[in-house]
């Protein structure tokens, strides 16, 4: 492990972006980009959009990129001193790099875990959208970001760093909200989480969520966000996933972790402490706010995002999620108690039915049904502890069996 890092910033911090030209992955670069004396972003690697990343590569002159493959008629075009990289370790290549200090996951799937791992590894700091981090491998990943915050703690008690979440730094608005709810407080002060959902395109209908469309299930009230996030906050797996994760980064059990429909998404998620006192984050629903937060934390800068206006907001809504319309909430609650190989299970699953359902091969109502199916056949036995090549095998396989599944309902 290098130095612990100190809050008394000298330099701008060296940045890789993982993913860097999906949705997160290019507005952490527009937060990145305003914040120049803060950071400097010295690694980029995306999939496969070479135009984008060239764009991006001409912009912010990093050491290094990495293109996974080049589209079809796409040829990656890079500036004078940035080099590239390539093969299957790529990605991990650029997230222990020496020049390196905080790396930002913005990539999908369990291809960033081992990145994910090696990184706080090797005592970077993580900040990750990445969903497969947690419900996949909080088992593996949140033991490293706890040993880091206790080698912090021994010479340096009460500093930031001596905290798990200051190495492994979440993302997602609702996340970021607990988080920030409970700076300064004792978790055994405590009584819930509660994370709030907008209830997506189809909280108040169709009675019949059979026949929706991919476009009706690709309109959000509130957000915009890629196609595969939109689709899993229409059927609450989103909300579901989050449960997990809140599971490990805060390490509460899942019977104090609530879910709470607010169609506005103003307030963002809540902490409810033993004394019965409610503390609650409001925001834009921009995620440059989160991203930001992940990037500056524990300090607070001037953001591209617009403040909350109270009176513009109106009134707050909240309701109870209905599990019976939205059956995804359910069964990632219950992979969370089976364990981490159902919830690997679950999110592999859930990754080839959105697909699918986007594809025009699975009804909406067909992927709660996969979920449901893949983590009964795959996720209910076996060691509930798997390491990070069992994680990878168990991925192929469950998504094999989710792609060739004809899924209920269909």
């Amino acid at each position: 492990m290098s130095s612990p890092p100190s809050t008394e910033i000298d330099r701008p911090l060296g940045v890789a972006v993982l993913g860097s030209t999906g949705s997160i992955g290019r507005q952490a670069i527009d937060v990145l980009e305003g914040l120049p004396d803060r950071f400097r972003v010295v690694a980029l690697a995306t999939g496969r959009n070479a135009t984008e990343l060239g764009a991006q590569a001409a912009r912010l002159r990093p050491a290094v990129v990495a293109l996974g493959e080049e589209a079809s008629g796409a040829r990656l075009h890079l500036p004078f001193g940035t080099g590239r990289i390539t093969g299957s370790d790529a990605l991990t290549e650029l997230a222990t790099r020496a020049d390196v200090d905080l790396v930002v996951v913005a990539t999908g799937g369990i291809v960033s875990l081992g990145p994910v791992v090696a990184a706080l590894a090797a005592g970077k700091v993580v900040a990750t959208a990445n969903k497969e981090t947690l419900v996949a491998a909080g088992h593996l990943v949140m033991p490293l970001a706890r040993d880091l915050a206790a080698r912090v703690a021994v010479d340096r008690p009460g500093d930031p760093f001596a905290s798990p979440l200051a190495w492994l730094r979440p993302i997602d608005s609702e996340h970021s909200a607990i988080w920030q709810c409970l700076v300064g407080e004792s978790l055994s002060a405590v009584a819930a989480l509660i994370l709030t959902a907008s209830g997506g395109p189809f909280l108040d209908g169709p009675a019949d969520l059979a026949e929706v469309t991919r476009e009706e299930a690709l309109r959000h009230p509130t957000w915009s966000m890629g196609a595969k996030i939109t689709i899993d906050s229409a059927t609450l797996a989103n909300k579901g996933l989050e449960v997990i994760e809140a599971h490990w980064l805060y390490d509460v059990d899942y019977d104090a972790i609530e879910v709470v429909i607010h169609p506005q998404s103003v307030i963002h998620s809540a902490v409810r402490f033993v004394d019965g006192s409610l503390k609650a984050q409001l925001g834009t629903p921009d995620m440059r706010l989160p991203i930001q937060y992940a990037l500056t934390h524990p300090d607070r800068r001037p953001s591209p995002a617009a403040a909350v206006d109270l009176v513009a907001a109106g009134r707050l809504d909240f309701r109870a999620p209905d599990e019976t319309r939205f059956p995804a909430l359910r069964i990632a609650r219950d992979a969370g108690l089976i364990g981490s190989r159902a919830t690997a299970t679950l999110i592999a699953a859930d990754e080839v039915a959105v697909s699918r359902f986007l594809a025009g091969t699975l009804p909406f109502s067909g992927i709660p049904a996969l979920l449901e199916a893949a983590v009964t056949r795959f996720g209910e036995n076996g060691n509930q502890a798997p390491d990070l090549a069992t994680l990878v095998a168990l991925d192929a396989e469950v998504r094999a069996f989710a792609a060739g599944s004809p899924g209920a309902g269909s």
